[in-house]
């Protein structure tokens, strides 16, 4: 069963449609043999995302998700915290817009729920490619204007 929880933390909430962000993501895990369980996005600004990173992971740097994977076998389920300021940086820093750019990110922790990493020679690539297939069938309306 499909489950998927939004938080915000000194951000507001972003306009989703949560019907078509579920279906997009069950879409996306199925294209890897994984079904959807329990998921999380947290919403916060660069501060809190930055304090977890240090928290959690040792890094001392802002970062636009940290996702946190309990998936097991079949059953992808996990906690992303997405920073907001983060994804309106980046979005301006690669010249796209930021619905586009908020979209990659919400997709891209699902891509790692699901197996891809991005951190060894190689998976960069391997994880740009798979984002691109999954915003290819996003919906229209996952955000609203």
């Amino acid at each position: 069963m499909t489950e998927i929880n939004f938080l915000v933390e000194n951000v507001d909430m972003p306009p989703i449609d949560r019907l078509a962000l579920a279906g997009w993501i069950e879409a996306v895990a199925h294209s890897f043999n994984k079904n959807v369980g329990s998921l999380s996005y947290i919403f916060c600004n660069d501060d809190y995302i930055l304090e977890a990173n240090r928290r959690f992971l040792g890094h001392d740097y802002y970062t636009d998700i940290i996702t946190f994977d309990y998936s097991n076998s079949r059953r992808i389920a996990g906690d992303m915290l997405i920073s907001l300021d983060t994804v309106a940086s980046n979005a301006q820093m690669l010249g796209v817009d930021y619905n586009s750019e908020l979209l990659r990110v919400l997709i891209h922790g699902v891509l790692h729920l699901c197996g891809v990493n991005d951190k060894g020679v190689g998976e960069r690539e391997i994880m740009e490619h798979h984002e691109n297939a999954a915003l290819a069938i996003a919906p229209a309306t996952i955000l609203k204007k």
